[in-house]
């Protein structure tokens, strides 16, 4: 690859990563949120390495597994139990659970989530690194302290500001409802139009915060 093309890749993998991370940042944050302080960083470096591993070989078949009918939509039903586990999980007191056992359920919500939610990412640095495997590397690892640094500082302010917690649930809601509306089988057999799928997008979001919220009330009244 002549150098100019190949600083051209580079500069086009670093960008597509910094615009298309914040919803991996997101899970992350909120799958270390309930982690003591001093395992967070841990936590999402684990996370993220692993996943970035498994998206260097999900890399070369993500256009035929996208194609594949009830992949979207397993991987958005995952999204949505992750954020309304996640979202109970923080209303626990950080002692709830054994700090072990929280941390390799948090590297477990990372890995699977950021897998079923970076198809975009995955095919957006595949077609920037023109079939170059140094180049789709590169891209992949570049994610790792970006996504990482960005989900320590989405935790931090989730700790200053609780109802920011409410905030990322919707958020990963709306991803998870996209996701599911346009797995191919859904496409194929409701074709639901962009109205539809815009307000049942905002219905998830609106309804994981509630479900959530119930579900910690009803856990609260069983303690």
């Amino acid at each position: 690859m002549h150098p100019a093309h190949f600083l051209f890749s580079v500069f086009s993998i670093i960008a597509i990563d910094l615009l298309l991370a914040g919803d991996n940042a997101l899970v992350i944050a909120m799958a270390v949120r309930a982690l003591p302080r001093r395992q967070r960083r841990i936590g999402g470096a684990c996370g993220a390495a692993a996943a970035v591993v498994l998206r260097v070989v999900l890399t070369f078949f993500t256009a035929e597994v996208l194609g594949i009918r009830y992949v979207q939509l397993a991987g958005g039903l995952f999204i949505l139990w992750i954020a309304v586990k996640v979202l109970v999980d923080a209303s626990d007191p950080p002692d709830a659970a054994p700090a072990p056992k929280r941390l390799l359920q948090a590297v477990w919500y990372i890995v699977v989530a950021d897998l079923t939610m970076s198809t975009d990412n995955i095919l957006a640095i595949a077609g920037a690194s023109k079939g170059s495997l140094e180049l789709i590397v590169f891209g992949l690892c570049v994610s790792i302290p970006l996504v990482v640094f960005s989900a320590n500082l989405i935790a931090d302010l989730m700790d200053r500001y609780p109802v920011t917690i409410y905030l990322g649930t919707a958020i990963l809601g709306k991803v998870g409802a996209e996701m599911i509306l346009t797995d191919p089988f859904i496409v194929r057999t409701l074709d639901p139009s962009a109205t539809v799928r815009y307000a049942v997008e905002a219905v998830m979001a609106v309804g994981l915060i509630a479900g959530g919220k119930l579900i910690c009330r009803m856990r609260e009244r069983a303690a």
